[in-house]
């Protein structure tokens, strides 16, 4: 009987950053998705952190590219409705731009603003489709990146219907 040693490949890792201000856990919705995807716990793992609120997603999401290996994170996040959350959330996105252009790491940012629905049955649809689309994305990023350049310029939206594309005339 020969000793055949198993070649293992350290899988990929896919990071998650949500907020405990959302309203939703969102976390839960993109990691539910991406334990769908093929290769699951085979050929990528998901590693998360929970922050307070959204203009902490950037830094986290750099820590875990540099210190724990992502290769794409995923960050969410939920800015409430008054003009100053709306500032909030335009100064955490740029935070979370400079940290993919710091680490040449794409970091999705998935926001859901409080104010997109009034009705509670809505809004929950569109964290629970925005959040699980954004991690199939990721997914695909890394994965299958045919399945994006399939839907290009096809208006497909997370959290709402597809636009659908505009036609020539």
């Amino acid at each position: 009987m020969t000793n055949k040693k198993k070649h293992s490949k350290t899988p990929v890792k896919i990071g998650v950053v949500d907020t405990m201000f959302a309203r939703y856990d969102m976390g839960a919705a993109a990691r539910a998705e991406l334990a769908e995807c093929p290769g699951f716990n085979k050929k990528f793992e998901v590693i998360s952190q929970t922050v307070p609120g959204f203009k902490d997603l950037a830094v986290a999401a750099k820590n875990m590219i540099e210190k724990d290996g992502a290769s794409i994170v995923i960050a969410l996040g939920m800015p409430g409705p008054e003009p100053i959350d709306k500032q909030c959330a335009h100064e955490a996105s740029q935070g979370i731009m400079q940290a993919q252009l710091m680490t040449s790491t794409p970091i999705l940012e998935v926001f859901v603003h409080e104010d997109e629905s009034e009705d509670p049955m809505i809004l929950a649809s569109v964290f629970l489709n925005r959040s699980r689309s954004h991690a199939r994305n990721a997914y695909w990023m890394i994965f299958e990146p045919n399945q994006l350049a399939n839907r290009a310029g096809q208006g497909v939206r997370q959290g709402f219907p597809h636009a659908g594309p505009i036609e020539d005339a």
